[in-house]
């Protein structure tokens, strides 16, 4: 916006509606020099210069009462305000092409009448009626030039208050997306990690012949299954924001995978290869798909072993982790169930599927498998 805007703007509208009535009045009296003007005709001139104080609650009454003293003087100020005013509060065209043409037959008819009305006469009258008309349609026209400049103005305020509504979705979106995420490296990690020390605890407890050895072991082991509960109500919040995307830095990949089973604490035997030069994407599903097994071995099956298969068809790539039953009873673990919700969403990125079921020997399966176009 201007400066001349922005300082017009300030101006209220009272002053300008005095200021029009003013200039009015002053058009009405030049045009009404001449002596002998009867009363009615500045009785006429008044009305038509009072009623644009009215002009933007009644606009239309306006228009029609400037009618009168257009027809008895020569006057352009309150006819054309009035026609302005009507132009840019209303969008029925045919209403503002009939006032403009009642505008412009007021100003042309010759008043007081005459008999005596010659041809040349008529000629001046059509040529006088169609420049009075052009007169007319300028006011209506420049109005509707406004009307359709506010309209303008108030789509840009809308389409940018859609485009921060769609911005703030976004981000909201976005911030969603990363709570998931964060939900399910947490789960990952942090609870690999709590468990495998709450295990390694509960082991502790049990063999330990030293009471205040026992005891130790007891409170860190409890220590970490409350530490893990209160995990599993971070994840669920978390969680509830949904979403399937973005990944956080930095993270796991195959050449970790070695390590992973080593510090696991369970005999494991890993086998086969994935296809080469797999994606970062995949090979990270892969480890957490791998993660997520060994550490429900650890919580549910203790003293069982583990066997992992990285396989590759002609069609498809995976990973296999099978345990055998466990040989003793296992610790009671809160468990969050959100371990195999995560690994099925990483499955679903790649175009695959994440299969976890009993096997016949008492043990557990879980498999997943991927196209090899997604590797």
């Amino acid at each position: 916006m201007s400066t001349g805007q922005a300082l017009w703007r300030q101006v209220p509208p009272w002053a300008v509606d005095t200021s029009l009535v003013v200039l009015a009045a002053i058009d009405a009296w030049i045009s009404l020099q001449d002596e002998g003007t009867p009363s009615f005709t500045w009785a006429c001139a008044a009305l038509g210069c009072a009623a644009l104080f009215l002009r933007r609650r009644f606009p239309l009454a306006v228009v029609l009462l400037t009618l009168p003293m257009a027809v008895l003087q020569d006057v352009a100020v309150a006819p054309m305000a009035a026609l302005y005013t009507l132009a840019t509060s209303t969008r029925n065209r045919p209403l503002l092409a009939g006032c403009a043409l009642l505008n412009a037959a007021a100003a042309t008819v010759l008043w007081p009448l005459s008999d005596t009305f010659t041809a040349e006469d008529r000629t001046w009258t059509l040529i006088q009626f169609v420049y009075t008309l052009a007169t007319a349609f300028a006011p209506v026209l420049f109005g509707q030039l406004v009307q359709a400049r506010h309209d303008v103005a108030r789509q840009l305020v809308e389409v940018e208050e859609a485009r921060e509504h769609e911005r703030a979705l976004y981000a909201q979106t976005v911030l969603a997306r990363e709570r998931a995420q964060l939900a399910r490296e947490m789960h990952d990690v942090v609870s690999h990690q709590v468990s495998l020390i709450a295990v390694q605890a509960g082991a502790l407890q049990v063999a330990a012949k030293d009471s205040q050895a026992r005891e130790g072991a007891r409170a860190i082991r409890i220590l970490s299954v409350n530490t893990l509960d209160e995990l599993r109500h971070m994840v669920t919040l978390l969680r509830a924001s949904g979403g399937k995307e973005t990944e956080l830095t930095p993270q796991p990949t195959l050449a970790d995978l070695r390590q992973l089973i080593a510090n696991s604490g369970i005999e494991t035997t890993l086998t086969g290869e994935l296809p080469s030069g797999i994606g970062t994407t995949a090979q990270r599903t892969v480890y957490r798909t791998v993660q997520e097994a060994l550490t429900n071995v650890r919580k549910h099956a203790p003293g069982a072993r583990a066997q992992v298969s990285l396989w590759q068809d002609a069609r498809h790539f995976g990973v296999t982790v099978t345990n055998t039953a466990p040989t003793r009873a296992s610790i009671a673990l809160p468990s969050d169930r959100h371990g195999l919700v995560g690994l099925r969403e990483r499955a679903e990125l790649l175009g695959g599927t994440l299969t976890a079921e009993p096997t016949p020997q008492g043990g557990y399966k879980i498999e997943l498998r991927a196209p090899t176009q997604a590797a």
